[in-house]
């Protein structure tokens, strides 16, 4: 199957070409079936001869390429790059196709804007894509082509251009690298929609898969929310997420701040701020990619926390000298998962208190570990707790898990020698 897409260099079309790319190779398995053949990108500095030989052997086309903020200032010259960039560039591309007799399927990216409803009432840019739409949705009647229209509300992830067209990319931007930035309004809400997610979708398209919908407007719907149907004219992303301005930029800020808070914000899976996250990254200027551990120093060796979450503890690294003892004490609620990752320790633990049927000391119970053989022992709790370095040359290097961040108030932390 050889794919062809129009704005390739693009937010969207560098994404999708790279998930291509990952799946024609085999690094990608998770759409085993498709079978690729040539993925030929067309953008604005693709000579214009390519253009027709793509259109005669493509198998599947997908139309990314479009205007989203002109050049141009007043009123009329922006409505006219909007149709001859959203409009015009799309009838050149079908005229091209059905020239070649080539009726694969073609997807069209269009926008929520298109609806031309709600706060998009009048918009000069949706009025340019419902355009589109129609001459895509003519273009499938005439010559039986597979039509695939997607309306877009708001896009965001890695390589998405800031001060642009997306509000997050220019506030993942701006907070990243200390910038400047404005918010109108933070109750603002917005309807946003992962660069992965988007791609996810475009892979089931390909296999024939695609998500149809249609856009109802009655007492119950606006006009801008998709309901899934199967013989609907159009296509949607499944996987969207609401937020608004407020919470956006709250959540970049502790982001932020993680380095120096070492506290990792909730993220769980499919969540937006995991995805939100995601994104942030993708901005950080050199600078901030790398930064400093606090290591507490002493005789023993080396300490230090790596980084905190909100509900699921924290993890640190212990680096003990040779032949040093570090733990020696016990917790009452805390617990803690210890794994050697390079050295040779001892690991032992002992019930706190004595044996009320024996009257002595509970057993010992001894762990031996190796960098070599990794192994994960829990420190429990009630037993008191240590790990020695049994060599005389090496260091000894775990890293440690705790169920929660240490509170110096209340650090649940009682020495008692283990033997």
């Amino acid at each position: 199957m050889n794919i062809l897409i129009t704005g390739a260099k693009g937010f969207v079309g560098r994404n999708l070409v790279e998930n291509l790319k990952n799946i024609k190779s085999g690094k990608d398995r998770t759409h085993s079936d498709l079978r690729l053949g040539k993925i030929m990108e067309y953008d604005i500095d693709t000579p214009e001869s390519k253009l027709e030989e793509y259109c005669r052997k493509a198998d599947f086309v997908f139309h990314l390429a479009g205007v989203n903020r002109p050049k141009e200032t007043d009123e009329k010259s922006r409505s006219d790059a909007y149709m001859n960039g959203n409009f015009g560039f799309s009838s050149k591309l079908l005229k091209l196709l059905e020239q070649c007799g080539n009726a694969c399927p073609v997807m069209l990216a269009s926008s929520v804007q298109a609806a031309l409803t709600g706060r998009y009432a009048g918009s000069v840019y949706g009025k340019s894509k419902l355009a589109g739409e129609e001459l895509f949705f003519q273009y499938g009647a005439e010559t039986g082509a597979k039509i695939l229209v997607y309306r877009f509300p708001n896009l965001f992830g890695k390589w998405c251009r800031p001060d642009y067209n997306s509000a997050v990319a220019t506030f993942c931007n701006a907070i990243a690298n200390d910038l400047e930035y404005t918010v109108n309004d933070q109750t603002t809400e917005l309807e946003l929609l992962y660069i992965d997610d988007l791609v996810h979708e475009l892979m089931d398209a390909l296999e024939g898969k695609e998500h149809r919908c249609v856009y109802p407007r009655n007492e119950t719907y606006d006009g801008l929310v998709p309901v899934n149907d199967i013989k609907g004219r159009y296509c949607y992303v499944p996987i969207t997420h609401k937020a608004t301005l407020g919470e956006i930029i709250e959540l970049l800020k502790r982001f932020k701040k993680m380095p120096e808070t070492l506290v990792l914000p909730d993220i769980p899976t499919g969540s937006f701020a995991k995805k939100l996250y995601s994104a942030y990254l993708s901005y950080l200027p050199v600078q901030a990619v790398s930064y400093p551990v606090k290591m507490n120093v002493d005789q023993r060796g080396v300490f230090a926390e790596l980084f905190k979450t909100e509900r699921c503890g924290q993890v640190s690294i212990n680096i003990a000298n040779p032949g040093n003892v570090r733990g020696q004490h016990w917790h009452n609620s805390k617990w803690e998962i210890f794994m050697v990752v390079s050295g040779h320790g001892l690991i032992q633990e002992r019930k706190i208190g004595t044996d009320p049927d024996t009257g002595r000391p509970y057993p010992v119970l001894s762990f031996e570990v190796t960098g070599e053989e990794m192994r994960a022992v829990q420190m429990l709790p009630g037993y008191t707790h240590n790990i020695i370095n049994l060599s005389e040359t090496e260091k000894l290097i775990t890293v440690m898990w705790a169920n929660e961040q240490f509170d110096s108030n209340h650090p649940d932390t009682f020495a008692e020698k283990v033997e």
